[in-house]
């Protein structure tokens, strides 16, 4: 039988505590308090100081954790060039090959919904570009390949009321947008692999967007819908101050070189 949780300070702690086990945290699906993810900084630490080996075992223990950390703390931890798990509820529903659905309509004369085994029948493109996050961080070249989200736009038919597109994630919460424009450029794409395999969950698969000129929030990760609007809807991240047009290098304040 699980303990009852009281609350503290935002955080959920069992009576007599100072802080939850995270196990108990991870399995409830509860956001990560806030000094769990503080305990968990020298393991970080521990990866950059014994080598590439350890450091990739620290990410993968830490991926479930950041998951559900909105602290954003873990994200200030050493981890080199590797990607940091980010979503922005306290979970996300696994979804695989036999559950998955993408959803595209809004203004198209031809809504459709694809499968993943509909997505993997079409032409594949592959990239070599990093990832680049607005908090600084970066991956550089890692290795691409879905559907052009050009050509999922052309399968649809855009009717000439369209003018830009909104980008839903099946985690139920998190939306982001492009014009139009931004949507048919040649390095964005439906990702359905990256590093070498299929997408993982941690990495918002098994279907994702990679918005290669821009910043990361606009890669919607668990991407489950695209609708043709007639024009920009902010998303998620642009309510809370983050560039509509996030251009790696030329939005947010920040100098980064594209690539």
């Amino acid at each position: 039988m699980r303990r009852r949780w009281a609350r503290r300070g935002g955080q959920a702690l069992p009576a007599g505590s100072v802080t939850p086990p995270a196990d108990e945290l991870l399995d409830s699906g509860r956001p990560v308090g806030r000094r769990v993810a503080l305990g968990l900084i020298g393991l970080g630490a521990l990866g950059i100081v014994a080598g590439t080996r350890v450091q990739d075992a620290v990410n993968s223990a830490l991926a479930p954790v950041e998951l559900r950390d909105p602290s954003g703390l873990t994200s200030l931890l050493p981890l080199g060039d590797n990607f940091r798990y980010y979503s922005v509820t306290g979970g996300v529903q696994t979804q695989d090959a036999a559950t998955y659905r993408l959803e595209v309509g809004g203004l198209v004369d031809r809504p459709t919904t694809y499968s993943l085994a509909d997505l993997q029948s079409m032409p594949q493109t592959e990239l070599v570009r990093d990832f680049q996050c607005v908090t600084g961080w970066r991956v550089p070249q890692v290795h691409w390949s879905g559907v052009r989200l050009s050509t999922i736009l052309d399968h649809a038919g855009v009717q000439t009321a369209g003018r830009a597109l909104r980008l839903t994630s099946f985690d139920g919460t998190y939306t982001d947008s492009l014009t139009l424009d931004q949507a048919r450029l040649p390095d964005v794409i439906v990702a359905l692999r990256m590093l070498g395999a299929d997408v993982t969950h941690d990495h918002g698969g098994p279907v994702r967007l990679y918005v290669a000129p821009m910043y990361g929030y606009k890669s919607v990760k668990w991407l489950s819908g695209i609708e043709v609007t007639d024009a920009v809807v902010p998303g998620y991240w642009e309510h809370r101050g983050y560039d509509v047009d996030g251009f790696v290098g030329r939005s947010n304040g920040r100098t980064d070189e594209r690539t």
